[in-house]
């Protein structure tokens, strides 16, 4: 049973958590994990990109000059794809990018990322994150506290959606706030991507406990 080191905002530890089993021991599935990151990467894609094809780019009605004895290359429009402002060949077009991946497949990618994580060691756990007032310097005054100033990626990680914190952070480069998981999966919650990404991750005590009573239930 892996355990969890409790760190308070000063740095200094006051005890340990113990990761369940089923997330402590967790195989590392790197197939399970790389389709999820694929999928949601593909899925946040718009699709939206449109280029115009020759007959959508305007102009080009007649033909430019002549077919013979002018010493050119026959041509019947100045909007084929080799002119200028010509259309685009093979032109791009809406599309849906999205992938789908079953419910226990994701399940099982975050959990194996995040027990991944908590064996190497990146994972802290802190008893609360709050402030009074959203205000970035308390935010870096926090992650001194904790020796993660110079960490080039972390994710905080609250029970629940607090804008004091949320807007605290936002102005750090390269640290993200997410919400834990709920059992209903309305609330927005970190993914697979989340935890590879990061190189520390910070989770609240009331987090920790969503989260293995979300993954455990």
């Amino acid at each position: 049973m892996a355990e969890l080191e409790i760190i308070d905002l000063k740095g200094k530890s006051t005890g340990k958590h113990k990761l369940a089993d089923a997330l402590a021991n967790l195989e590392v599935n790197g197939n399970v994990m790389h389709r999820a990151v694929v999928a949601e990467n593909a899925n946040s894609r718009q699709g939206t990109h449109s280029a115009k094809t020759r007959s959508e780019a305007r102009g080009g009605g007649r033909k430019p000059y002549k077919q013979k004895k002018t010493g050119n290359a026959r041509q019947g429009t100045i909007r084929a794809p080799h002119y200028a402002h010509g259309g685009m060949a093979f032109a791009i077009k809406p599309r849906d990018y999205s992938k789908k991946v079953n419910k226990k497949e994701r399940r099982l990618a975050i959990m194996a990322a995040f027990s991944a994580k908590a064996n190497a060691g990146d994972i802290v756990i802190t008893k609360e994150i709050t402030f009074k007032a959203p205000k970035t310097k308390d935010a870096q005054a926090m992650l001194a506290g904790l020796g993660l100033a110079d960490v080039k990626r972390v994710l905080i990680v609250v029970p629940e959606h607090d804008d004091a914190v949320v807007k605290s952070f936002r102005n750090i480069p390269n640290v993200e706030v997410r919400t834990a998981p709920s059992r209903d999966g309305k609330a927005a919650s970190f993914s697979t991507r989340d935890l590879l990404v990061a190189h520390k991750i910070v989770l609240t005590a009331d987090a920790m406990k969503k989260t293995e009573e979300c993954w455990l239930s």
